[in-house]
């Protein structure tokens, strides 16, 4: 008697053998016979029922096209010498499409038989369907290296770049692949590892000079010690999951859930809808469709996954790559709502009135497909008058009502009064050697708005059901300022001739009547900036002290489990509450909420200085060229040592040193935030407009150093700025004097200014 196959058998066969797919090609493939034919026939109807099989009169057929990242098996060069590769992930139902494997120079060999990730890009007019683009061996994990190369006349080492680190690996002759003396470069484990002697690596990338821009990043994640290499049984336990299917879950494939997101973006985690509310005791109303990837369904607890998903607590995003929290197997395929295919979900349906309040809500665990992966501008523009293929027949059902549903939600939050803060989002442009081509400010369009609001919601709704169930969760914790940040934030706004009112219990509203005051103005950006430096951290926290940004008393993250522990934490939560599985919070992780609270709280404090320190160095870099010119800026903090300037163009910040302000002593008034020169009475506050001269540039560090040429449009004067010129002084630092009659004149002005507002 037979053995009667595994669905993960049979599915691998269908996948393997796109043409010999009726029951009974499947039968005799693995011997079945007789009454063994009914036992296949039930899994069969099985996995049909569950999603991964659609039947296709006699045979059976995975139901959808390849997603953008799939599972490969290369096959053997062609006469050509061309390499294709069989799709093992085949959703379609017609001819199996056909794959062309592009190679880069620092790809590893490949060769027939071999399992790859790859991303996929469909092509027209060409012999083949794909075109892929190796991410990785499927069971090969190879430990990537970072270093200097140091040539020698046998191939060369790699030095460490992790500070303390003596650990030193050997290039064999013919492994450089080309590169020089001093160049950093990423590498892989070469052979196996001996007991004896160093290490063997192969160069797979040659990053030049550390300094470069290219290797900006890299350095950061080393710095700041962000995990970059899966542990191989994480990547192993990765190549293993198989899509979800329809069982335990509502069938939710014929909601039209759209994604929204950047251009470039890789992993799409959230899929939305709207409609009018049909019931005629909600007139106006709107039926919101908020769609999250059920990451928990393939991260359990407790599996080798789910100790490294915790471990790095969140991704980390740079301008030229991505620290992902989750393996590409699962970040960028499994999990990723990708348009056309069926993927699980846990979904909420909210119900609001023509005010963009929320009246009820509920929450599903489902299948979804997405008939559209869509980018901001491409639905902005639509809704502009100029919808492009793709998206004009998704204006009226789909596109429209979102923007309704938006127009009500901008309702109840100008009631609520969250905190409005005008910070434009600075975005490096890179080439493809990795050089800054340029620094622009993103467009807030209002797609990218409507987004935020629907997850706001979405994330209000989960915390809501979580406290009314009682179920254990992380709170998305933002409390209120201190009483000294917001001292100093008064003094910011009374230096630019504005008012923060004391006396009453803070509330955002009272920060947006001084935002709305300085906007237009030429003060606009530094109020911004000083209203957020104003602002505590927000943190994870198993108590709820509320969310003081968004006017929210109730807030958790549940809108990005792809790149976020604490929403996968919240989706285990919400499993647990509405009892849909065992792969909800174990006790354990009850047990040690607050731990992994401070964890991940601590996590992307880390990426946060990891990603500034990577603009930093980036803007440098870019600015390097420019040292010797003239810029405008605005004078954006002072400190004892000296003033910090926002330059024009690039928003970078660079430093002024006290001691190049030229001979004359400069007082530091910690309460008015300003340098005053004891002899001139030249004050230096606060959002001042400034020429500078740029005069140092660090990639390496990130600094910029610069000398102040005019004030408000005025030269210095001549016991001012000079770059360091001491006219006639001997070089040291200036004489500590008394503040002078001009310096008295100032505080006396500033008392009366302070006077008159109160």
């Amino acid at each position: 008697m037979a053995r009667i196959p595994s669905k993960d058998e049979i599915l691998q066969w269908i996948s393997e053998n796109p043409t010999q797919t009726a029951k009974r090609d499947i039968a005799r493939a693995f011997g079945l016979k007789g009454a063994e034919r009914i036992d296949l026939k039930r899994l069969l109807r099985e996995l049909e029922d569950e999603g991964h099989l659609a039947k296709r009169k006699k045979s059976y057929r995975d139901p959808d096209r390849l997603p953008p990242v799939s599972v490969l098996q290369v096959l053997p060069p062609d006469d050509a010498g061309d390499l294709f590769a069989k799709p093992l992930e085949w959703h379609g139902t017609g001819p199996e499409p056909r794959v062309l494997v592009i190679a880069r120079e620092s790809d590893p060999a490949l060769g027939g038989g071999d399992r790859i990730l790859a991303k996929l890009t469909e092509v027209k007019d060409e012999p083949h369907d794909y075109e892929a683009r190796l991410i990785r061996k499927i069971g090969s994990n190879p430990v990537a290296l970072l270093g200097i190369y140091r040539a020698g006349a046998e191939g060369g080492r790699i030095l460490p770049v992790e500070k303390g680190s003596d650990k030193e690996w050997i290039v064999p002759k013919g492994q450089e692949h080309g590169a020089k003396e001093g160049e950093l470069v990423e590498a892989e484990l070469a052979g196996p590892r001996n007991r004896m002697g160093l290490p063997k690596a192969r160069v797979t990338a040659r990053l030049g000079d550390p300094g470069a821009p290219r290797a900006v990043s890299l350095i950061a994640i080393h710095q700041h010690g962000i995990p970059v290499q899966f542990p191989d049984e994480v990547i192993a336990q990765a190549d293993r999951a198989k899509p979800a299917g329809l069982k335990g879950r509502e069938d939710l494939r014929d909601v039209p859930l759209v994604t929204i997101d950047p251009s470039d973006a890789r992993d799409h985690d959230d899929a939305i809808f709207a409609e009018p509310d049909p019931d005629p005791k909600n007139p106006g109303g709107h039926i919101l469709w908020v769609a999250i990837a059920d990451v928990a369904h393939y991260v359990t607890p407790g599996s080798a996954l789910d100790r490294e998903a915790r471990r790095r607590g969140n991704s980390t995003y740079f301008p030229d790559r991505v620290v992902p929290m989750l393996p590409d197997r699962l970040s960028g395929d499994l999990c990723s709502l990708h348009e056309g295919v069926p993927r699980a979900c846990i979904a909420v349906r909210m119900v609001i009135d023509a005010d963009g309040n929320k009246t009820t809500h509920d929450f599903h665990r489902g299948l979804m497909r997405s008939p559209a992966s869509l980018n901001y501008e491409e639905v902005q523009a639509g809704m502009d008058g100029a919808p492009n293929d793709k998206v004009a027949p998704l204006m009226d059902p789909v596109i429209r009502p979102l923007y309704a549903a938006y127009d009500a939600l901008k309702e109840a939050r100008a009631t609520r009064q969250p905190l409005e803060l005008d910070l434009p989002e600075r975005q490096i442009v890179l080439s493809d050697e990795g050089e800054v081509v340029s620094v622009d400010y993103k467009d807030r369009l209002d797609a990218h708005k409507l987004i935020e609001e629907f997850m706001v919601l979405a994330n209000v709704a989960a915390a809501e059901t979580l406290v009314a169930k009682r179920t254990p969760l992380l709170f998305r914790v933002h409390e209120e300022p201190n009483p000294d940040k917001l001292d100093a934030l008064r003094e910011t706004a009374q230096s630019a001739g504005m008012v923060l009112a004391k006396g009453q219990v803070l509330k955002t509203a009272h920060l947006n009547k001084l935002l709305s005051q300085a906007e237009g103005t030429d003060h606009d950006e530094l109020i911004n900036m000083a209203t957020l430096r104003s602002m505590t951290q927000a943190y994870y926290n198993r108590e709820n002290f509320g969310h003081f940004g968004l006017a929210l008393r109730n807030y958790a993250h549940f809108t990005s489990p792809i790149r976020r522990y604490s929403d996968l934490i919240v989706h285990r939560a919400l499993i647990s509450a509405h009892g849909w599985g065992k792969d909800g919070l174990s006790d354990e992780e009850i047990e040690r909420l607050d731990d992994t609270a401070q964890h991940i709280s601590d996590t992307e404090r880390r990426s946060m200085m990891a990603e500034r320190d990577t603009t930093d160095r980036y803007l440098a870099a870019f600015l390097s060229e420019r040292v010797g010119t003239e810029v405008g800026g605005r004078i954006s903090g002072v400190a004892k040592f000296g003033l910090f300037v926002k330059l024009d163009g690039t928003g970078a910040d660079g430093m002024i040193p006290i001691r190049t302000l030229g001979a004359e002593y400069f007082h530091f008034d910690r309460d008015e935030q300003s340098l005053v020169g004891a002899d001139s009475g030249t004050v230096l506050r606060l959002g001042q407009r400034v020429t500078v001269k740029l005069v140092e540039a660090a990639p390496v560090t990130g600094g910029l150093i610069l000398e102040l040429l005019a004030l408000e449009g005025e030269q210095m004067p001549s016991g001012g700025g000079g770059g360091g010129g001491r006219r006639g002084r001997a070089p040291g630092k200036p004489p500590r004097r008394k503040a002078g009659a001009a310096k008295k004149k100032h505080d006396k002005t500033a008392r009366k200014v302070k006077r008159s507002r109160k």
